[in-house]
């Protein structure tokens, strides 16, 4: 596929039982904006059996083409299958973007059409920018402090995966755009396993969601007994408890109070992040934050190149302080 100016975007708008993943949504509005300023168009584009439910639903937030492929053979989700129908969409109508969420679905999903494709896949992004190059999906890079711009020069569409709650869900607007069939021509044959059974975990609550005060920790907190002062720090605030990778890999927090690049993302009104060192896969999930504290024993931890007030000290000695201060004022 050549390059060519950039005026279309799609969004592969995620769903199960019937529900959008907020991601998708998320997608739409971000999409929205790259596209106004070119006059572009924006397309959703929904998979599935069964879909007429979720028409009205997504074509309230305003966009300008709702693509569906409604297929027996594509419910529940197949890799083999939907790969097959996407790849005959793109070739057909020609997107500039093709944006999905950095989910389960979506990253088992978007490489493998990439490579279909053969074109390229900015993956984990943390923002999307529009230039004349195109759309150019920012990352975290690798190492330290510093994100990579990546795009493709010389192929269509350039897709990417982003995390979800990155960005702000999109207003319901009137207007109506145009909906149009996806041909879905699959035999069995096309689907390549079946799932027979699904079993569903109990849900855990999820208390970053929506939360005013996040207290995170991370390495350098040391263990699981002073992992309690995150804990405690967090209850007088009435907060909720957060954790990076390594925290969440000695056992001392759960992978559902993940921060981050692989983790999620939270807006809270104060966040106070605990010996942790602020590197970039951390904080890309706490952009919304209203107001940032850090606390490190390393006056040069990245943190403090991050946060809005930054205490340099033992945490064994700081954190403990703080809970006795908020317990005399409440």
């Amino acid at each position: 596929m050549s390059e060519r100016k950039q005026n279309n975007i799609w969004v592969f708008l995620e769903q199960r039982e019937k529900r959008p993943a907020n991601v998708g949504l998320e997608l739409l509005g971000k999409a929205q904006r790259l596209a106004e300023p070119a006059h572009g168009k924006v397309g959703g584009v929904l998979v599935g059996h069964n879909l007429e439910p979720l028409i009205d639903q997504v074509m309230a937030y305003g966009i300008h083409e709702l693509l569906i492929a409604d297929h027996p053979l594509l419910e529940p989700y197949c890799n083999e299958t939907f790969v097959k129908v996407l790849e005959s969409a793109v070739k057909e109508h020609h997107p500039d973007a093709f944006l999905f969420g950095a989910t389960a679905v979506g990253t088992d999903l978007a490489p493998r059409l990439a490579a279909r494709l053969r074109t390229g896949l900015s993956a984990h992004c943390i923002d999307l920018e529009l230039t004349e190059q195109g759309v150019v999906g920012v990352v975290p890079w690798p190492e330290g402090n510093l994100l990579g711009h990546v795009h493709c020069t010389r192929t269509r569409p350039q897709m990417a995966t982003v995390i979800p709650g990155i960005f702000e869900m999109p207003k319901k607007t009137g207007f109506t755009g145009q909906v149009i069939p996806i041909q879905a021509n699959l035999e069995e044959k096309d689907r390549t396993y079946r799932v027979l059974e699904i079993t569903r975990e109990k849900a855990r609550e999820n208390e970053l969601a929506g939360a005013e005060v996040v207290v995170a920790g991370g390495w350098g907190v040391g263990s699981k007994v002073d992992w309690e002062l995150i804990k405690e720090l967090a209850a007088v605030l009435n907060g909720a408890v957060g954790a990076t990778r390594p925290a969440v890999d000695e056992g001392w927090a759960h992978e559902d109070q993940m921060i981050g690049q692989s983790g999620h993302s939270v807006s809270p009104q104060l966040y106070i992040g605990v010996g942790l060192s602020g590197h970039m896969h951390h904080m890309v999930g706490i952009k919304g934050a209203k107001l940032t504290v850090g606390i490190n024993q390393d006056p040069e931890a990245a943190i403090f190149n991050h946060c809005d007030l930054g205490l340099v000290g033992d945490l064994k000695e700081i954190v403990p302080a703080l809970i006795k201060a908020i317990k005399s004022y409440s």
